[in-house]
């Protein structure tokens, strides 16, 4: 049964209430019984973003998922993105209502058109890794 590290992000509308509405999904969809760990909401100035983004409330939460492989797991995540009404936008890294990311999935290293794991820009960002840092020792990189 894999523990998976979950990054969220929202900087749209109320941000904390998306947050806290996929964070209760996610529950749902998490083994039963098993730690659900939650680390701090941090506010954060957008990354790669167009130009006048509004600022993101992250945090990144890691469970226990035994329903399947991470394909079946990204198609459930994105199910919720779409319940918590995230619209498809061609521009990339648009502002969104609701932003999950899986950036780890146990120990399985995957390269799917759909899916990177561990997630390729997981280095890249302080705004996953130290909400990720605050619930599982994670090694940041040089520099951090």
């Amino acid at each position: 049964m894999p523990r998976v590290a979950i990054a969220l992000g929202s900087n749209l509308g109320d941000r904390a209430a998306h947050l806290a509405a996929a964070i209760a999904a996610l529950r749902e969809v998490a083994t039963p019984g098993e730690p659900f760990l939650t680390a701090s909401l941090h506010d954060t100035a957008p990354q790669d973003c167009p130009p006048d983004s509004p600022r993101f409330l992250n945090t990144v939460i890691e469970l226990h998922y035994s329903g399947g492989d991470p394909l079946k797991f990204l198609r459930e995540t994105q199910a919720i993105e779409r319940a918590l009404g995230r619209e498809p936008n061609p521009t990339r890294n648009a502002p969104r209502v609701i932003d999950i990311d899986i950036l780890l999935f146990g120990e399985i290293s995957l390269k799917h058109p759909e899916l990177q794991l561990p997630h390729p820009r997981i280095a890249e960002r302080p705004f996953v890794l130290l909400p990720l840092r605050e619930i599982r020792e994670y090694p940041l990189p040089a520099g951090s």
